[in-house]
């Protein structure tokens, strides 16, 4: 006699478990400090994956099978990388200077003014 095949829902509930609970360990183990909202947001997508099996509502922002919606897995990842230390800080940007191209010196002179 075969044994039954795993439930796809019950695989995909499990393995949400697992990486939220791996990213908040590798945070604590590392001395990552976890913004309130980050903290809230793990807890709350766990506590609700635990009660429902799943931690969306919609159909249409997560596949039938899957335990987090496409959203929750990305800011997930995110969260993940914060924990490793992969994540680099932003930088400030340039603004909507063109590349590769000089300042003009009359616009460097009427600065001066």
């Amino acid at each position: 006699m075969r044994a039954k095949p795993p439930d796809p829902r019950t695989q995909a509930k499990k393995a949400a478990l697992n990486a939220l609970k791996k990213a908040k360990r590798m945070a604590d183990k590392g001395g990552i400090e976890l913004s309130d909202w980050e903290g809230e947001f793990l807890g709350s997508v766990a506590q609700r994956i635990e009660t429902y099996g799943r931690a969306f509502g919609d159909p249409e922002k997560g596949g039938a099978g899957q335990a987090l919606s496409v959203n929750q897995t990305i800011k997930l990842k995110e969260i993940t990388a914060k924990a490793k230390g992969e994540r680099k800080p932003m930088q400030r940007g340039k603004g909507f200077a063109r590349r590769g191209r000089q300042p003009e010196p009359e616009a460097a002179e009427e600065a001066e003014d």
